[in-house]
């Protein structure tokens, strides 16, 4: 392979014009798709395989007129101090509003306050429901419109009106401190490379190749039903993974150059060296989001699909426009150790055997190495403490409730809480499907009176039958939130409930709503942690053991990974579920973590973690197949991968940090969870734990059955058989020699 890449990397080097337009043409046909594109909405949600969703099914079939998936939306109307909702104004002030609702084109039905008896017994507060006939996401920009105004026409007669439901729903924003990032990625590179023109580069490329697959994705968007927060995602992993691909491509570039290698060989070398260990590490990245598939969850599967694809642009962005931009750069990207006139002058680049004091990463190397138990057992002991807020992670899918209290969702979510209570927001529809009944209508007045004797039941409304009279709909209202352990108990209580009928009345009962969705998926996703890590763990295992050629190697990437996802898990807990910070990260709500937090994190982390794997194990094992002792590699891989692994890892969390300013509280926690997971995963496990497990294995780290060995392909990743390129190339001193 490394051939192979050399051979790519020197020739987009001679033939850059090509190369780079190839990618300029691909950026402007993606822009133009997705300029031409409608926009995206929120992806829709479905969940095959649960029971609220097969109930959501049987609903489409049974009450064709009904759009079960339809958005809904809650008008609440609050009476001002010392009035109530029946006085004759405030009465005609609703009445009024109700109307103006009904007019809608996308609205199917819209439920008066007074004759729905949607009115609380103080009779201060009120709402109206409307239904549409389309989902959120589809819902256009005019109905919302129309919503609002409605609202805000009866706040102007005086009554204090909020809007919950999902019609509101709105794409979200990430805010200012996204650009923050990337300005901190600008500084660390510049830092690193001193030079502008060097630092430049990678983030040129990332945002080239993040240009091209989100572009993509708009384009997309449409006709694949991919949600705004899909290309959010995207971005926030193919910023990270592009800038720190390229990054490791033009180090090795002017380290090649620092040995005094003409430019074109350089670049070669530099794509047939750091460019393999691009290859795998983005390798391990698509793996882990694709294997999301797994899950069975549609939303979930094209978020890893569409940041998948992001990421492998990423990899061929850095092994082909890299070059040729390097190219395009000629002299003006100086040696490793020499920096531009603009920062600091043309001081002579030091090679790397001759230079003087060892640079920092030498030093914790050799540190590490005398003191491995030490650093070990401080590491493991560090991470684990970080992890114990994990043992006490509580899932869920975000409502109403956990908005910011600025938002009229949330205010409307609070307002329903007060006047009717807080299981108001969260109804149980329970679905009777009679069909093989012979009594159907015993059947439902079954159902209706054993959940009335379940425990955490308010109110149980009369059942509601379709025009065949063979299935029907009775409302549950429970007495606990919608996100608490009181109201998921009820849902299963209901489900035992209702598999003791199907066998006394052959009648199927089916619990759904989006309260009992979500305890559906947050089981789905429970479900699918183990089979997915397993998956996943299991072909990174295999892929590493091709690169490494070793089989301890990779079990410790494994082991090490495991300690930084459960750390950073740890972290997530503290912050949005116990309120720790919670003041400095902008959550305004705590609560459950969201159900997919943990496999979404598993995945991404994963990839991320054998990034700098891969990157700063892959130099340890060059200098050891190279003839160097199993600590002295450790060292040598430290004294040229530390410090662009550093940058590096600051790079990514800037950037994942960045979308921390996000108003979707989903992407804020992943931004902040990924950004976490990086920190412990580059600095403590990969910069503290390898380095002593390594130390501590010696010649054993590098151990490979021989059978095993004769077996795997030789993908040389260490760029051995570039060697042979220097015996067919003249040397310095004969190319002087010929002259003479």
């Amino acid at each position: 392979m490394a051939t192979f890449l050399y051979k790519l990397g020197w020739l987009a080097f001679r033939r850059r014009h090509f190369v780079a337009l190839i990618w300029v043409a691909l950026l402007t046909l993606a822009g133009i798709g997705a300029a031409g594109a409608p926009a995206a909405g929120n992806s829709s949600f479905s969940v095959p395989g649960t029971e609220a969703q097969k109930a959501f099914d049987l609903l489409e079939q049974r009450f064709p007129g009904m759009s079960a998936d339809g958005a809904t939306a809650r008008v609440v109307f609050k009476a001002p101090s010392g009035e109530k909702m029946t006085d004759k104004d405030n009465k005609a002030t609703v009445e009024k509003t109700v109307k103006e609702l009904a007019d809608g084109s996308e609205v199917s039905s819209v439920a008066d306050p007074y004759t729905g008896k949607a009115v609380s017994k103080d009779g201060t507060i009120a709402y109206a429901s409307v239904k549409y006939k389309v989902s959120g996401m589809e819902l256009e920009d005019s109905s919302r419109d129309a919503l609002n105004q409605a609202a805000e026409d009866a706040r102007d007669a005086g009554l204090t009106v909020e809007i919950g439901g999902d019609a509101l729903s709105a794409t979200p924003e990430t805010g200012s401190s996204e650009v923050i990032g990337i300005a901190v990625a600008a500084v660390v590179l510049v830092i690193t490379f001193g030079s502008l023109l060097a630092a430049g580069l990678p983030l040129l490329t990332a945002l080239i190749g993040v240009g091209i697959g989100v572009a993509t994705i708009t384009a997309l968007a449409s006709a694949l039903d991919l949600g705004s927060t899909t290309s959010i995602l995207a971005m926030m992993i193919g910023l990270a993974v592009g800038i720190d691909y390229a990054l490791f491509i033009v180090s090795r570039y002017r380290a090649e150059l620092a040995e005094g290698r003409e430019r074109e060989d350089a670049a070669g070398r530099a794509v047939g060296t750091a460019g393999s260990a691009v290859v795998f590490a983005g390798l391990t990245v698509v793996i882990a989001l694709v294997g999301l598939s797994v899950v069975n969850i549609p939303m979930l599967t094209k978020m890893g699909v569409a940041a998948a694809g992001t990421v492998a642009v990423a990899v061929l962005i850095a092994l082909t426009m890299i070059p040729a931009l390097l190219g395009y750069a000629g002299r003006r990207i100086k040696p490793a150790g020499e920096k531009s006139k603009l920062l600091g002058g043309r001081r002579k680049a030091e090679q790397p055997h001759k230079a003087g004091r060892p640079n920092l990463g030498t030093r914790w190397a050799s540190f590490v190495v005398r003191r491995p138990v030490a650093v070990l057992l401080l590491g493991i002991v560090g991470l684990g403490a970080a992890a114990v807020p994990a043992t006490f992670l509580e899932l869920g899918l975000p409502d109403d409730g956990s908005q910011p209290t600025s938002t009229t969702q949330r205010r409307a979510y609070d307002l329903l809480s007060e006047g009717f209570g807080p299981g108001f927001n969260g109804p149980l529809m329970v679905v009777v499907d009679a069909r093989d009944s012979d009594h159907p209508k015993a059947a439902f007045t079954e159902v209706g009176d054993r959940i009335k004797g379940l425990g955490n039941v308010v109110t149980v409304t009369p059942p509601a039958p379709n025009e065949a009279g063979d299935t029907a709909t009775i409302t549950v209202i429970p007495d606990s939130k919608p996100s608490s352990t009181g109201t998921e108990d009820l849902v299963h209580a209901i489900r035992d409930t209702g598999a003791d009928i199907t066998r006394s009345t052959d009648a199927t009962v089916l619990v759904t709503g989006s309260t009992a969705m979500n305890i559906d998926v947050s089981q789905k996703l429970n479900d699918a942690l183990l089979p997915y890590l397993t998956l996943v763990v299991g072909l990174a295992f295999l892929l590493l053991i091709v690169v490494f050629r070793s089989v301890l190697v990779p079990l410790k990437a494994a082991l090490g990974f495991l300690l930084s996802v459960l750390a950073a898990l740890g972290a997530v807990v503290a912050v949005f579920q116990w309120g720790w910070l919670s003041g400095l990260m902008g959550v305004e709500e705590t609560g459950p973590v969201m159900s997919m937090m943990p496999i979404f994190m598993v995945g991404v982390v994963f990839g991320l973690a054998m990034d700098y794997e891969v990157f700063l194990v892959t130099r340890m094992r060059e200098a050891y197949v190279h003839g160097e002792k199993p600590n002295q590699a450790v060292v040598t891989g430290f004294r040229h991968g530390a410090r662009v692994v550093t940058a590096a890892a600051v790079i990514m969390m800037a950037v994942f940090a960045g979308f921390i300013g996000s108003s979707e509280s989903m992407v804020k926690m992943i931004g902040f969870g990924l950004a976490v997971a990086v920190f412990f995963d580059a600095f403590i496990v990969r910069m503290a734990i390898v380095p002593a497990v390594l130390a501590l294995l010696g010649r054993r780290a590098w151990w490979l059955p021989r059978w095993l060995d004769r077996v795997l392909p030789n993908v040389d990743v260490e760029g051995e058989g570039l060697r042979a390129l220097d015996d067919d190339r003249p040397r310095d001193e004969d190319r002087e020699l010929v002259r003479a």
